[in-house]
């Protein structure tokens, strides 16, 4: 019976995700490979908690003249497969001859090259098994883990690195040799006692290839992440440097190697429509369209989660950093007497924008009081906070915490910058947007701008901000992405209204 492992002793729970990025399984296909592979972690200890439990908290005691010392000696498992080794770069013909076989271009030209696309699925999984999957095994990961043994790098987690490479070398290895008895069987050269080329197919990627993929990519922006956190200290850069001047890596820096599964998923569909192509009978061409539909699905599915994820982390980088202000400041005509602020003090807001989604945000002007004062504005999918900056130097976040991409927000919330929440959350439902024109704009005294205008339930406007942007341009993206958002919650809820609790119905909505 398949049996599926933890490869993580903690669970994350994300909500939306399928395949959680703490939560990795061993896939049926992989499964069915453990016993017999070389390439299994037979070292690895059967107790998961003892490397991080004994670890963590010791004192590193291992010096950058010692991984010298180690590297100076260490020697690279040879994991060559002579067999696959030779065929990487042999054409078809080649093989062909190779192996003594009367099949020949001129006998079926139009079966022949229909063999040469499934001969190019065959090698092109040659080159990323053999010169990228396990070159990041054997170079990379398997010296980091020697090291660790020796007391060095002991810190260095090696699964936010790598993730799930062992199981992507076992997949990718047994998918190979299938294929292979495969291709000698269509082409003669064996008798039987092999699958389909359609049925091979349809297993290994309803199986194990897409799900083992699709839990790397999941890892692989905190991989980058992590790794330039890692950057500035020299005894991990000494590790580097050694593993990249290694002939196996062919010049390839780690990064390099790193994305090489996230470009392998993406070329699947491509290489499985050129065989579909060249099929003489129907039923095996729908098959294979059927399959390269499937990886498409899979890519979908991944884009979803990896956009979910990485809102997920910013949203959970910006709670920190807002600051919500009481009534009594946030509105200098609301005078409350100290001993009467505690009956005031509402439900915290921290977590109003835990699970929203922001789909922009950048720096705007805001005109207050005659003045004109930077802002910065987030627009989420129920609603729309304006919020004052304040730079705050002293309090500083490490890039490994920081796994925003907008370089700009992401230099802020380093320094430590908060945003103050100004007035309330203006709910997407009781907004108004005004155009300024160029005429009254440049009249003005304000270029670039538009109003945004807050509404109570009965259509009095309490609110009015004027907003200037950089430039036309970054203004019409702003109005662009703010009508869209409007748009979309309004449909949303002509098809389902949402439900009014304390935490999910907006303030503004209940005026």
């Amino acid at each position: 019976m398949l049996y599926q492992r933890r490869r993580s002793s903690v669970v994350v729970s994300l909500p939306g995700l399928d395949v959680s990025p703490g939560d990795l399984f061993v896939s049926n296909g992989a499964a069915d490979l453990l016993n017999d592979s070389n390439f299994a972690d037979t070292k690895k200890s059967k107790w998961p908690f003892s490397r991080r439990s004994t670890s963590k908290g010791k004192p590193q005691t291992c010096t950058v003249s010692d991984i010298e010392k180690y590297l100076s000696t260490a020697q690279i498992q040879d994991w060559r497969n002579l067999e696959l080794q030779r065929y990487k770069d042999y054409s078809l013909a080649e093989f062909l001859q190779d192996q003594s076989s009367q099949v020949s271009a001129s006998s079926d030209p139009q079966g022949f090259k229909r063999q040469e696309t499934i001969w190019e699925l065959f090698t092109s999984e040659c080159v990323y098994f053999m010169d990228q999957l396990m070159v990041l095994k054997e170079v990379f990961s398997a010296t980091l883990t020697n090291l660790q043994v020796t007391n060095c790098l002991t810190d260095i987690d090696s699964w936010r690195l790598f993730a799930n490479l062992n199981e992507l070398c076992l997949v990718s290895s047994g998918f190979l040799n299938s294929l292979l008895r495969v291709i000698k069987n269509m082409l003669e050269i064996t008798e039987g006692g092999s699958p389909t080329l359609l049925d091979l197919l349809g297993k290994a990627f309803q199986e194990s290839i897409c799900h083992c993929l699709q839990t790397y990519c999941l890892n692989y922006s905190t991989a980058l992440l992590y790794l330039d956190s890692l950057k500035p200290r020299e005894d991990f850069g000494t590790y580097v440097k050694w593993c990249e001047r290694s002939k196996q890596c062919r010049r390839l820096h780690l990064r390099d190697l790193l994305v090489a599964p996230l470009q392998r998923l993406t070329r699947y569909p491509l290489l499985l429509r050129n065989i579909a192509k060249r099929c003489q009978k129907e039923d095996e061409a729908r098959g294979l369209e059927l399959i390269a539909e499937q990886v498409d699905k899979s890519i979908c599915d991944l884009e979803g989660k990896v956009k979910w994820l990485d809102n997920y982390q910013k949203v959970k980088q910006l709670r920190d950093a807002l600051v919500w202000l009481p009534v009594w400041e946030r509105d200098k005509r609301a005078f409350i007497p100290e001993n009467l602020k505690h009956l005031l003090k509402a439900v915290t807001l921290d977590n109003l924008i835990s699970h929203r989604s922001l789909l922009h945000e950048g720096k705007l002007v805001l005109t207050e009081n005659a003045k004109l004062i930077d802002v910065y504005m987030f627009l989420f999918d129920e609603f729309l906070l304006i919020t004052k900056m304040k730079r705050n130097k002293k309090r500083s976040i490490g890039p490994e915490q920081n796994p925003l991409k907008n370089l700009e927000l992401d230099q802020m919330l380093k320094e430590g910058c908060t945003f103050t929440v100004l007035d309330q959350p203006i709910s997407l439902d009781r907004l108004q947007l005004r155009n300024i024109d160029q005429l009254n704009a440049s009249s003005s005294g304000l270029p670039h701008s538009f109003i945004v205008m807050h509404q109570n339930r009965y259509q009095q406007c309490i609110g009015a901000f004027i907003l200037q942007a950089a430039s036309e341009a970054v203004k019409r993206v702003w109005m662009s992405k703010i009508e869209g958002a409007v748009t979309a919650l309004l449909k949303q809820d002509s098809q389902q209204a949402r439900v009014k609790s304390s935490s999910l119905w907006l303030e503004s909505s209940q005026i």
